[in-house]
C-alpha cells in the first residue's frame, strides 16, 4: 500500500487512479470496478482556481466497511456481527488516519464564506460525480481515537459535518448476544431512494406527488464506532459522498442550522404574549441579529413551533396570583368589573376586575373567564372572587348589563352597588340626535352636572330639569330612564358614600381592560389568553414600581409645615392633589365667621373663590381645639380619603403643622403596599432559576463588550476568536445536532414554565356565541350572488404509515384513534340493524 504523500502528478486537475481507490459497492459495480479508468478531478470553489490541494489517491476504502447498508436503529443478527467485528482496515483508511500527515492544510477561512475550497468534486468515466469535503484537520475524525460516552462521539462527528456541509443521522447497531458492539453515524442522506409514485393526472381526486426538498441518495459516508469497556473508538470514517454538499453561505438553510435554539423558542413565545405572531417575530429577529444568516430556522420553523407550543399549552392550565390578593387588601375599597369580548378561540366572556392603587392608576384584584353571561354565571363568578379575597368591597362599579345588576346584591351583601358613569356618558351618541349634540353645548352641559361631586341632590334636580328644558328634550325616553334611576349613577346623589368619588378614576378602567386586549387575540387558547394577561398585568405593576421609586423627591410652594408633613405621608400622586388643597385653601379661601359650639368646638364660615376671585358658596367647618379634628360640609375626605382645601385654611390660621392621624386614609400612605411585592421573585416572565439568570447575565455581558469595542477591529477580533474556541470547547462536550422529541419537549416545558405530562381533568370548552361575539359575516353584492361557487376542492391522499394506506381522513398519529371510532360505529349501526324490531328504513 502507498502512504507517500501526493506528487505534483497527482496535483493536476486530470489523472489516473489506481482501481482501489474505490469500493466495489458503490451504486455501479460495473462502473467503479473498471481495469483502467480515468478520472476527472476538479476543486470546486468560487474562484474556480485549480491551483489547490486535492485528495491522495492511496486513501482505500473498505469493502466490508461499504457493505454495511443496514437502514436507522437496525439491529444486525448475531452471525453477521461476528464477521463485522473483525474488520482488518488498512492503516490509510481515512482521511482522518493517525497513519500519515493530512493532505488537507488548514486555510485562512473567512467569517461568512468559509474555507476557500470548501469541497473537491471528481468525475468517472461513466458521469457519476462524487464530493470530498475540504476542512481543517482539527475537526476531521481521527481513526483509532477513543471517546468516553457515545455523545462525545456524536458531537465530534456532528462539528465536522457542520464544517463540511453536511447533517449526521445515527445509524444501525451492531449486537453480539445482546450487547452492542457497533455504532454507525452516517449523513443524513444514507438510505435507498424511495420508488416515484404514480397516479393519473387527469384525474382530479387521485393522489398528487408529496412535495419535498430531500431525498435520500444512499450516501455512504459515515464513521463506525467501537463499543467496547465503556469506550467508544472510531474504526473507520468515509468521507466520500454522492450528493453535493452544502455551501458555506448557504449553511443556515441546512438541516442542523435550521433547528431552533432555546434562545430563539423562548423569543417566539415571548414574542407570542405580546400579540406578535411567528413571521412578525421572524422578521424582528433577523433586523435584530443583522440578516437572515444569523437567524436559526426560517419562517416555516418559525410557524410549526409556535403550533406546536399552542398545542401543549392546552394541557398546562396554572393560574395563581398572590399579589393581587395584597392588592385588593391594600385598595379593595372601591371595585369596578367589567366584561370584555374577543379575547380567546371559544369566544368565552373575559371579566376582568380592577381597582385603583395610591398612585391613581389602575391594579387587577383578578379576572374569569365565564361561557355565558347569565345570573348564574356572573354568581358563581362573584362567589369566587370572594372566595379568594375573603373580604367584600364598599363600592361595586360595573355597567347596565341587567344579569350584572341581579347577581352583585346577591352575592355583596354588604357593598354598595352602583353604575359606572363613563359607560352611561359614552352612549350619549347613540341615544341622542348627531344635530343636537353637534350644533350645541349639550354634552359639555351634561359633563359638567353630573360630574359635580360638590352639588346636592336637590340641586342636582333643579339644574337637570333646567337643562332639559333649555334644549327641548322633556320628552327624551333615554334621558327620562337615567333620570328615574339617578341614585345609581351620579355622585351627588350618593355623596354620603365613602370613595365615591373614585368613579370617576375607575372610568380609566375601561381603557386598562381594552388594554388586555391588546396583547390577546381571538385565536389564542384559554392558557395562551391567561399567560397574554400576565404579561399585561406585569407590564402594570412595572408602571406601579416606577411610581412607587418616582416617590422620594417634590417641590414644595408653599412654606407651610402642613405641606412637607402630606408629602412625608402620602404617594406623588396624592401628594400632588393634596398640594392643589393646600395652595387653593392658602389663596381662593378665607374665613368669614365663626362661632363657638362648646368648649372644644368652633363652627367656621369658609368662603370659597374660583380663579376670577369670585365667590362660588361658603362651607361650614367643624373644628375642634383640643385633638384638632375637623369636618367640612363639602364632605371632601368621605368622598375621596384627603382633606378639602376650606379644612386646610382652617389649619392654616390656627397653626396646624401636621395632619391628624385620623384623617390620613391608609391607602393614599407610601407604605400601602409591603416591599415584596416589587422583588424580582414576585414579577411575571422573570425565571428565578440559576441558569436562566446566567444566561441573562452573559447577554447583557456581550453586548456591554460589543458596544465598548465597536470600532476597535483589534479587540472585537480577539472577542471572535475567544468566543469561537470556547464554542468549539462546548461542542465538545454536548451534541450539536438532532434533538430528540423528549429533549423539545423538555424545552417547551422551560419556556411555559409547567410540566406537559400531568393528568387533565378540564376539556376544553365549546365554543360559545355571546352579545359580544359579533356575526362576523359580510354583505353580499348582487354580483356574488349570482356567481356560482366553485366545487370544493378534494381532500389531499397522504399516506399513513402505521396502517400503510393512502387516506385522507387520519394520520399516523391518530390511526388507532380513527379506527377505534370507526369500528365502534360499525359496532353501533350493527346492533341497531340486528336489534329486535329494528326495519332497514330505520
Amino acid at each position: 500500500m502507498e502512504t507517500n504523500p501526493p506528487t505534483s502528478e497527482l496535483m493536476s486537475p486530470v489523472h489516473s487512479f489506481p482501481n482501489r481507490f474505490f469500493s466495489s459497492d458503490f451504486h455501479n459495480d460495473e462502473e467503479l470496478n473498471a481495469q483502467a479508468s480515468v478520472y476527472t478531478y476538479m476543486p470546486v470553489d468560487g474562484s474556480r482556481s485549480s491551483e489547490v490541494p486535492v485528495r491522495s489517491p492511496d486513501v482505500l476504502i473498505s469493502n466490508k466497511f461499504m457493505n454495511s447498508a443496514f437502514h436507522d436503529d437496525e439491529v444486525m443478527d448475531n452471525e453477521q456481527a461476528s464477521q463485522d467485528s473483525g474488520l482488518q482496515f488498512m492503516p490509510g483508511a481515512g482521511s482522518g488516519s493517525s497513519h500519515g500527515p493530512s493532505v488537507f492544510a488548514e486555510s485562512s477561512r473567512d467569517p461568512l464564506d468559509g474555507p476557500s475550497n470548501p469541497y473537491f468534486v471528481f468525475d468517472t468515466p461513466q458521469g457519476t460525480r462524487y464530493w470530498i469535503p475540504n476542512v481543517a484537520d482539527k475537526f476531521i475524525p481521527v481513526c483509532g481515537k477513543s471517546y468516553p460516552t457515545f455523545e462525545d462521539v456524536l458531537s465530534m462527528y456532528e462539528l465536522y459535518a457542520f464544517e463540511a456541509g453536511f447533517s449526521v443521522k445515527k445509524g444501525q447497531t451492531k449486537v453480539w448476544n445482546g450487547i452492542p458492539t457497533h455504532k454507525y453515524l452516517r449523513c443524513s442522506k444514507y438510505g435507498k431512494p424511495q420508488p416515484k409514485r404514480t397516479f393519473d393526472t387527469l384525474d382530479e381526486s387521485s393522489l398528487k406527488p408529496w412535495r419535498t426538498n430531500f431525498t435520500w441518495c444512499d450516501c455512504k459516508a459515515s464513521i463506525l464506532v467501537s463499543i467496547s469497556n465503556d469506550s467508544y473508538t472510531v474504526l473507520s470514517f468515509n468521507d466520500i459522498h454522492n450528493h453535493e454538499l452544502v455551501e458555506s453561505y448557504n449553511r443556515d438553510l441546512s438541516k442542523i442550522s435550521r433547528k431552533l435554539s432555546f434562545s430563539t423558542k423562548q423569543f417566539i413565545h415571548n414574542m407570542s404574549l405580546n400579540r406578535i405572531g411567528p413571521m412578525r417575530a421572524y422578521r424582528c429577529l433577523v433586523a435584530l441579529k443583522g440578516g437572515h444568516h444569523n437567524v436559526n430556522g426560517t419562517p416555516v420553523d418559525f410557524k410549526n413551533f409556535s403550533h406546536q407550543l399552542r398545542i401543549l399549552l392546552l394541557s398546562s392550565v396554572f393560574w395563581a396570583d398572590e399579589i393581587s390578593k395584597l392588592n385588593y387588601k391594600a385598595f379593595g375599597d372601591v371595585l369596578a368589573f367589567d366584561a370584555t369580548y374577543s379575547t380567546n378561540r371559544y369566544k368565552m366572556v373575559f371579566v376582568p376586575f380592577t381597582g385603583v392603587d395610591h398612585h391613581f392608576q389602575c391594579v387587577a384584584f383578578g379576572a374569569g373567564l365565564i361561557s355565558t353571561e347569565s345570573i348564574e354565571s356572573y354568581v358563581w363568578l362573584l362567589k369566587a372572587f370572594l372566595k379568594s379575597h375573603g373580604t367584600q368591597p364598599t363600592l361595586v362599579l360595573s355597567d347596565q348589563d341587567p344579569s350584572m345588576l341581579q347577581a352583585v346584591p346577591m352575592v355583596f351583601t354588604e357593598s354598595h352597588h352602583r353604575l359606572c358613569m363613563w359607560h352611561i356618558m359614552k352612549k350619549l351618541p347613540s341615544k341622542i340626535s348627531a344635530d343636537v349634540l353637534d350644533n350645541t353645548d349639550l354634552r359639555s352641559c351634561i359633563h359638567r352636572l353630573v360630574w359635580n361631586v360638590y352639588i346636592k341632590p336637590e340641586t342636582f334636580e333643579s339644574r337637570w330639569n333646567d337643562l332639559l328644558q333649555t334644549f327641548g328634550l322633556q320628552s327624551h325616553t333615554w334621558l327620562n330612564d337615567m333620570y328615574n334611576i339617578k341614585h345609581l349613577w351620579v355622585p351627588a346623589c350618593f355623596r354620603e358614600l365613602p370613595m365615591c368619588c373614585l368613579m370617576k378614576t375607575t372610568s380609566r378602567c375601561e381603557s386598562s381592560n381594552a388594554a388586555f386586549k391588546v396583547n390577546s387575540t381571538s385565536a389564542n387558547t384559554l392558557v395562551q389568553f391567561m399567560m397574554c394577561f400576565e404579561n399585561r398585568v406585569d407590564s402594570q405593576r412595572y408602571r406601579q414600581r416606577v411610581s412607587e421609586y418616582k416617590t422620594s423627591s417634590t417641590v414644595f410652594t408653599t412654606d407651610l409645615a402642613i405641606e412637607q408633613h402630606a408629602f412625608a405621608i402620602y404617594t406623588n400622586a396624592v401628594f400632588a392633589q393634596v398640594q392643589k388643597e393646600i395652595i387653593k385653601g392658602k389663596f381662593l379661601c378665607y374665613i368669614t365667621n365663626q362661632t363657638e359650639s362648646s368648649d372644644s368646638s368652633l363652627l367656621i364660615d369658609v368662603t370659597h373663590l374660583d380663579k376670577r376671585n369670585n365667590i362660588t358658596n361658603v362651607y361650614q367647618v367643624t373644628y375642634n381645639t383640643v385633638d384638632h379634628s375637623a369636618s367640612c360640609s363639602c364632605r371632601n375626605f368621605t368622598r375621596i380619603g384627603y382633606l378639602c382645601r376650606h379644612v386646610f385654611c382652617v389649619y392654616r390660621l390656627k397653626n396646624v403643622a401636621k395632619i391628624p392621624p385620623q384623617y390620613i386614609n391608609d391607602r393614599w400612605r407610601r407604605d400601602a403596599l409591603p416591599k415584596q411585592v416589587f422583588s424580582l421573585s414576585s414579577r411575571y416572565g422573570v425565571n428565578p432559576h440559576a441558569p436562566s439568570v446566567m444566561r441573562n447575565e452573559i447577554l447583557d455581558l456581550v453586548t456591554e463588550c460589543v458596544d465598548v469595542a465597536r470600532t476597535d477591529e483589534d479587540s472585537l477580533s480577539k472577542l471572535v476568536d475567544q468566543l469561537r474556541d470556547f464554542k468549539i470547547n462546548v461542542l465538545s462536550k454536548q451534541p450539536l445536532g438532532t434533538i430528540q422529541n423528549e429533549t423539545n419537549e423538555c424545552e417547551m416545558e422551560e419556556i411555559v414554565g409547567q410540566p406537559i405530562n400531568i393528568p387533565v381533568e378540564v376539556a376544553n370548552p365549546e365554543v360559545v356565541r355571546n352579545k359580544g361575539c359579533g356575526t362576523h359575516t359580510r354583505i353580499s353584492g348582487p354580483g356574488e350572488k349570482a356567481k356560482a361557487k366553485p366545487p370544493k376542492r378534494p381532500k389531499q391522499l397522504r399516506l399513513c404509515k402505521r396502517c400503510g394506506l393512502y387516506v385522507d381522513d387520519h394520520d399516523s398519529r391518530n390511526c388507532v384513534k380513527v379506527a377505534a371510532m370507526k369500528a365502534a360505529k360499525a359496532a353501533a349501526e350493527q346492533q341497531r340493524q340486528t336489534a329486535p324490531g329494528a326495519s332497514p328504513s330505520d
